[in-house]
């Protein structure tokens, strides 16, 4: 009785480390990732750009926009957001693929985005493109993104 028992919480060991565990698990961080790039993006439609940069930046996130300049530092990239030139622009976005590291504790994604404004007339002007973002998890289970 005493072998059964032991056999059969060695088949529990094995069977929860099967790769099916892990698919399950990778499967279950892409969610998150998604969910996170949502709650990303409706932060920035009802707080702002600098603030939902702000937020959902780690404290050594980088950022790449024009001309190739690079803005590394959270409390940077509010700043750059802080210009009033983005205070009648919107940003929407989904993600198409999202990628996990075989640890669980960093992800990518990439997809579509459509930036919105006016011009000096009160045309709107809309610009479309790719993103890609880095994301890492966080001590306290939240993921933060890390380049953008």
């Amino acid at each position: 009785m005493k072998n059964c028992i032991k056999l059969f919480i060695l088949f529990l060991v094995l069977t929860s480390c099967s790769p099916k565990s892990e698919t399950k698990n990778l499967t279950y961080i892409k969610l998150e990732i998604v969910k996170t790039e949502k709650s990303f993006e409706k932060l920035v439609a009802e707080k702002g750009m600098a603030e939902g940069f702000y937020q959902f930046a780690d404290s050594n996130a980088v950022i790449k926009r024009e001309h190739d300049t690079l803005i590394i530092g959270k409390n940077n990239i509010k700043n750059y957001y802080s210009d009033p030139k983005y205070q009648d622009k919107t940003v929407t976005w989904t993600p198409d693929a999202v990628t996990v590291s075989d640890a669980g504790d960093m992800a990518s994604s990439y997809g579509k985005y459509v930036w919105t404004s006016k011009d000096s007339l009160g045309k709107v002007q809309i610009s479309k493109g790719i993103f890609h973002t880095v994301w890492k998890k966080q001590k306290d289970g939240s993921w933060k993104y890390i380049w953008d």
